[in-house]
């Protein structure tokens, strides 16, 4: 089992960050992950797969939206 740095991991969260105590012991270790920018061990969303997103779930037309051209 690694070790974990929890020095390393407060002066993040409390200096980087600037979460107060209770803020950084209230996170998950995935959420502080997170807001790190590390990797959460899933890569990060391309293009092709946010095409295939938009067009898999479409956003809904506004009412103020229709009859509008480009």
């Amino acid at each position: 089992m690694p070790q974990i740095d929890w020095p390393g991991l407060m002066r993040s969260g409390m200096r980087v960050l600037r979460l107060q105590p209770v803020q950084f012991w209230a996170l998950t270790p995935a959420e502080l992950a997170l807001m790190l920018g590390r990797d959460a061990g899933q890569a990060p969303l391309g293009r092709h797969a946010l095409d295939r997103l938009m067009q898999a779930y479409p956003d809904p037309a506004k009412p103020s939206d229709e009859g509008m051209t480009q």
